[in-house]
């Protein structure tokens, strides 16, 4: 076969996607803006069902609603007579998946979420289902045609059944007014959670700071450099940042140093310095840059004043340990 034809097979099937995915916005009325409306007002779980491919794209949403900060998971309708039911709780919403809506293994747990008043969000292509006929929220999948060669193997289906999910997922987020800075707490780790920290999420601060008063000498600057690990000592006047002293610095001047020497002689004055709100992969390209391996940390607001007052100070290992690249 030519393998040309390998390329315009794909295609076909992405065409027939792409094409079929359009009716999603057959979908978005009433019965959506009920579903987001209940799921906003939530004072549970958001619980998630469907069997075969259904639960699959289920087990997906439950994840993406569960890492935006709105409790959910996914509950197997196979295994609802083995206890799972028992997480059920009526002020819970259930959404269940099936594209034809009449599958067999539902019927258990429609007639326990119907017994106990939990809230039914059933997502099916037949309006006279079962899985419709016992939900409160009726949302009607539009048919489609299935890309596979036969038309038969669940591939339009699926998609714009995952398609829906997301959608509500999305909705509920801007309504919820969901930022990144949230995604960070809900998401710690991951590419996607580290590539959002900011200089603010992993700079020490207030006791753990070197920093030293700039009246004093230069033995009390090594006490405090070797207290604090950071291989810095900020100087400081009336709060703001004056200078800093590398141990670098200090051990180019060993052999030539007195104990009661002043600060001034050694630190780099106006040092460079980040706001709080800069990414943490820029804060790490800067020191990479500037060959350096600390940087001070102020507001925004101080960021271009003369006189700044540290916020923080953030090493090469924070940034190293917390995966930023």
């Amino acid at each position: 076969m030519n393998k040309n034809n390998y390329i315009s097979l794909a295609k076909k099937a992405a065409n027939i996607q792409i094409s079929e995915l359009k009716k999603i916005k057959k979908i978005f009325n009433k019965s959506f803006v009920k579903a987001v409306d209940l799921i906003l007002t939530c004072k549970g779980k958001v619980i998630f069902a469907g069997i075969g491919k259904s639960g699959l794209i289920a087990r997906k949403i439950s994840a993406t609603f569960s890492s935006v900060g709105i409790p959910s998971f996914f509950c197997d309708p196979a295994q609802a007579l083995h206890g799972d039911m028992g997480q059920l709780e009526k002020k819970d919403i259930l959404i269940i998946f099936s594209y034809s809506g009449n599958t067999a293994e539902l019927n258990n747990m429609l007639k326990y979420a119907n017994r106990y008043s939990v809230k039914i969000i059933g997502v099916a292509s037949k309006p006279d289902s079962i899985l419709l006929k016992a939900s409160d929220i009726k949302l009607i999948l539009p048919k489609v045609k299935e890309s596979d060669v036969t038309g038969m193997v669940p591939t339009s289906s699926t998609s714009i059944t995952l398609l829906l999910g997301d959608c509500l997922a999305t909705t509920v987020m801007s309504l919820k007014k969901f930022s990144k800075e949230k995604f960070k707490i809900f998401h710690p780790g991951g590419n996607i959670g580290n590539s959002l920290l900011l200089a603010k999420d992993i700079m020490v601060t207030k006791q753990k700071m070197p920093i030293i008063n700039y009246k004093k000498k230069f033995r009390e600057a090594i006490k405090v450099m070797n207290q604090k690990k950071l291989g810095i000592v900020v100087i400081c006047k009336n709060k703001f940042i004056r200078g800093i002293v590398t141990d670098g610095d200090l051990r180019r001047e060993l052999k030539n140093f007195s104990k009661n020497e002043k600060l001034d002689k050694y630190m780099t004055v106006n040092p460079f310095v980040v706001n709080e709100n800069m990414p943490a992969s820029k804060a790490l390209a800067i020191m990479n840059d500037k060959k350096i391996t600390s940087l001070l940390v102020v507001s925004d607001k101080d960021l271009n004043k003369k006189n700044k007052v540290l916020k923080g100070i953030i090493h090469i290992h924070f940034l190293l340990q917390n995966g930023i690249k």
